[in-house]
């Protein structure tokens, strides 16, 4: 049973009813779903109308950086609410400067001029307009394992299940395998031959696209909901070093891993990478105003110094939206959270999770950084047979939903893809709480052993 947070609150039956007569809820077959009615939600917990309290280790959607209702974000909200809650994109308002400012302070290299959008999606659709602008070339690379949102050009980028309803293919995208050595598709046994081939393929694909026709690869950091597989040691900058030699635009997307989800400001800081362009949305601001962008290099920033960038958005840079990334930021150093992230995962996440992976025979691989980390369930961990199969759905997926319900009943919100859960908690997760999640892991990982080989 979960725990119970408070007395049980008036109105969650009607909550949900309305919620079923109205709202159309996305990724869903509408009449399949039942989603929880919340009530409120502070810190690191989230809880329903019947007082049931949750760790929420999904951060949501990857995405409460500073963990629920953070006080100074919640009144700089509030505060800007009473001066000005928007303005057109076309002033220059001082709390969008300043957001400006301070995102900039913080992404690597000469990335210092940044675009404003509503979220991630938006954010990589303008990244990829530019880089095409830039180079006057047609076609964009993208890996197969990954996600880069579900908007025009975003979703033909994306390469999981997720884009097939929608793939046109006629987008000028074209996908390629980046390094994963535990599922390699290169047939590598180490780091090492996983990147030098990873890099080889992607040259080849390179050369047989065109290099002349090619505008812009593009890449998580990390990827996130793919399955939070950190790139070996030198890839990053093998792609950038191939993007040089071919006049080819490096985009990487930090939507999801950026602001302190991997111990440092951006993921592309363990790498000593910096790209031409770099997509942000999610952790900037926890999302508690939809808030995304693109910070840009000076390169291609000069491309439209005289020549009209053909893009905007009605609410691109809005107050309130700003006002809350720069509480966040603020916050963020004064609290010293990407650190605390750091710390979380090395000496409680990280440590905590090889355990558990050692005693569960469904856990077939952990790995991350920061706050970031993914377990990979199996059947089999000798074949490293998935616990269910790729994009498995109905009775297919049934061992992964029996898992999800075990961590649902316990207290614990998981953050579950295909045949992986996420370890995601806030950036500002204690390392008390972090255990409480890793406890409670243990005990619905029981049931995911149920459908493994011991």
């Amino acid at each position: 049973m979960t725990k119970p947070h408070t007395e049980p609150l008036a109105g969650g039956d009607a909550v949900k009813a309305a919620d079923r007569a109205h709202v159309f809820h996305s990724w869903s077959a509408q009449g399949l779903i039942d989603p929880l009615a919340v009530a409120g939600a502070e810190g690191s917990y989230f809880w329903d109308y019947d007082g049931n309290r949750y760790l929420d280790f999904s951060s949501q959607l990857v995405n409460t950086n500073i963990g629920h209702q953070h006080p100074k974000v919640v009144a700089a909200i509030q505060a800007q609410a009473a001066k000005m809650c928007t303005i057109a994109p076309g002033f220059a308002v001082d709390v969008r400067s300043e957001a400006a400012r301070l995102i900039a302070e913080r992404t690597p290299g000469d990335l210092d001029k940044i675009f404003f959008t509503n979220g991630g999606a938006e954010a990589v659709e303008n990244a990829v307009r530019m880089a095409r602008i830039h180079t006057g070339r047609p076609k964009v690379l993208s890996a197969y394992r990954s996600y880069h949102g579900a908007t025009a050009a975003a979703i033909n980028l994306t390469g999981d299940p997720r884009r097939w309803p929608s793939d046109t293919a006629s987008a000028g995208v074209v996908h390629f395998w980046a390094p994963f050595l535990y599922r390699s598709p290169f047939h590598s046994t180490s780091e090492e031959q996983e990147c030098e081939r990873a890099l080889r393929h992607l040259e080849d694909t390179i050369a047989f696209e065109g290099p002349q026709s090619i505008a812009a690869i593009i890449l998580e950091t990390v990827p996130g909901t793919a399955g939070i597989m950190v790139p070996p040691p030198g890839y990053l900058a093998g792609v950038r070093a191939l993007c040089d030699r071919y006049g080819i635009v490096f985009i990487l997307d930090e939507v999801m891993c950026g602001f302190g989800r991997t111990g440092r400001w951006f993921a592309a800081d363990h790498f000593a990478v910096t790209p031409d362009l770099l997509t942000f949305a999610k952790g900037v601001n926890s999302g508690y105003v939809p808030l995304g962008g693109v910070g840009i290099s000076a390169e291609i920033a000069a491309t439209f110094e005289t020549r009209p960038y053909p893009g905007g958005l009605t609410y691109s840079g809005h107050p309130l939206a700003c006002a809350s990334a720069v509480a966040t930021l603020r916050a963020m150093d004064e609290e010293r959270i990407v650190e605390n992230a750091a710390e979380i995962g090395e000496t409680v996440l990280g440590p905590g999770l090889r355990e558990l992976a050692e005693r569960h025979p469904s856990v077939g691989e952990v790995r991350g950084m920061g706050v970031f980390w993914a377990v990979e369930l199996v059947r089999d961990r000798t074949t490293r047979e998935p616990l269910v199969p790729y994009n498995a759905a109905g009775e297919d997926n049934a061992p992964m939903a029996a898992f999800a319900a075990a961590c649902k009943q316990r207290g614990l919100w998981p953050f579950v893809n295909m045949n992986r859960t996420h370890a995601v908690p806030p950036c500002t997760v204690t390392a008390a709480e972090a255990k409480e999640g890793l406890s409670l892991l243990d005990e619905a990982l029981s049931v995911a052993d149920r459908h493994a080989v011991a």
